[in-house]
C-alpha cells in the first residue's frame, strides 16, 4: 500500500510533502518526496475513554444531572440497559463501533457493563469491525479476567482493594474515575496506584502533586463534563505534569468522535494543535499498550487519510491546527484500520 500527501509523520507530527509505504500492515518507509496530492496522512486515533453500552439511548436524560444519568445502580443508563435485550444492545453498540472506524479510530478503551456477558457482548458488537476495542470489564472480578482490565466507576462507590489486587496479579490495566463530581476521590483512587485516571475535573494542588510524582496518566473527556454540569477538566494543568489523553465518555451524552473532541479541547485549553493530536493518538495509545499512535517505520499501518482540498479544508496554512480544529467526519477519504 501507498499513500500520498502531506505526511504528519513521528511524534511532532511534522508535515511532509511524500508518501507513506507499508507491506503486511506495517509501515516500511515514510519517503519526503514533491508529489501531486493534496491528501493529508495522519495516524488514526484512540479514543481512550467510552461507555459505548449507552448507544441505546442517545440523548435521554436531558436536563438530569451526573448522578441521574450515569450513578450505580439507578442511574437512568443502568435502569436503560436492564431494560434492553441483548440483541439490541449488540447491535447499538455495532453501530457506534462502525461510526469509529468511518471517522479514523483504531481502538477505544471501553469501561464496559454488565458484567462477564457485557464483556462478551461487546466482543460480538466488534466482529468483522477493523475497530479494536480494549475492554475494562466492570462489576466484578470474573468481568476482569474475562476482559483487557479492569474500570473502576469511582472511590466513592466502593473501595476496589480486591479488584485492584486482582488485576494487578493478572497483568491487566486498571482504570478509575476520580475527580468528577468534586476532588473528595481522588486521593483514595491515587492510593489504588492505577494505571491511569479518567476526568479529574477538581483536582487540588496535593492531587496534582501527586499525579506528577506517581506520573499516573489522565484521560480527561471534556464534552462531557460540560454536559453533565460538572466543570471542565484543568487540562494544561494536567499536561504540564503527565501524560493526558482524550475520551469521548458516554455516546448517551456524545458521539464517540474524536474530531469533535480535539475541536473542544483545543478551543477550550491553553494547548497546542500538536499536543492535542497527540492525546487523541500517540498518548491514548500508551495508556492502553498499544503500538499505535504514530506515523513511523516500524508501526503499524493505521491511518486516517482526509481530503486537504475539501471545502473545509482548502486553503488551510496550518495543516496540524487544521487537522485539531477543523477537520471532521466529512473530509475522510479513507480509514486504513
Amino acid at each position: 500500500m501507498i499513500v500520498e500527501g502531506t505526511v504528519l509523520r513521528g511524534p511532532e507530527f511534522e508535515p511532509v510533502e511524500g508518501r507513506v509505504v507499508a507491506e503486511d500492515g506495517e509501515i516500511v518507509a515514510v519517503e519526503e518526496e514533491s508529489v501531486e496530492s493534496s491528501k493529508v496522512i495522519l495516524p488514526a486515533f484512540v479514543n481512550a475513554h467510552t461507555h459505548i453500552g449507552d448507544s441505546i439511548a442517545k440523548e435521554a436524560g436531558g436536563g438530569l444531572d451526573l448522578d441521574e444519568l450515569v450513578a450505580p445502580p439507578d442511574g437512568l443508563k443502568h435502569r436503560l440497559l436492564r431494560q434492553a435485550s441483548r440483541e439490541e444492545k449488540v447491535a447499538a453498540m455495532r453501530r457506534s463501533i462502525r461510526f469509529m472506524e468511518q471517522t479514523g479510530t483504531a481502538s477505544f478503551l471501553e469501561f464496559r457493563e454488565g458484567g462477564v456477558e457485557g464483556v462478551y457482548a461487546l466482543r460480538e458488537a466488534a466482529e468483522r469491525l477493523a475497530v479494536d476495542p480494549v475492554i475494562l470489564g466492570r462489576e466484578t472480578v470474573e468481568a476482569m479476567e474475562a476482559a483487557d482490565g479492569f474500570g473502576a466507576s469511582g472511590a466513592r462507590d466502593a473501595e476496589f482493594g480486591r479488584e485492584r489486587t486482582a488485576t494487578d496479579r493478572a497483568g491487566k490495566l486498571f482504570g478509575i474515575h476520580a475527580g468528577e463530581r468534586d476532588a473528595t476521590d481522588i486521593n483514595p483512587a491515587l492510593d489504588l496506584a492505577p494505571d491511569f485516571l479518567v476526568h479529574m475535573v477538581h483536582p487540588e494542588s496535593l492531587h496534582l502533586d501527586r499525579v506528577a510524582d506517581s506520573e499516573i496518566p489522565v484521560v480527561v473527556c471534556p464534552r462531557s463534563n460540560l454536559v453533565t454540569g460538572v466543570g471542565v477538566p484543568p487540562i494544561r494543568d494536567l499536561a504540564e505534569r503527565t501524560t493526558v489523553a482524550l475520551g469521548t465518555d458516554n455516546v448517551m451524552l456524545n458521539s464517540p468522535s474524536m474530531f469533535r473532541e480535539m475541536e473542544f479541547a483545543a478551543k477550550l485549553a491553553d494547548l497546542s494543535a500538536r499536543e492535542v493530536l497527540r492525546m487523541a493518538t500517540r498518548n491514548g495509545a500508551e495508556i492502553a499498550g498499544l503500538d499505535a499512535g504514530l506515523i513511523e517505520e516500524g508501526r503499524p499501518a493505521k491511518l486516517l487519510v482526509l481530503d486537504g482540498d475539501s471545502d473545509n479544508l482548502a486553503g488551510a496554512q496550518d495543516v496540524v491546527r487544521a487537522v485539531v480544529r477543523r477537520a471532521g467526519a466529512s473530509d475522510v477519504l479513507d480509514a486504513v484500520l
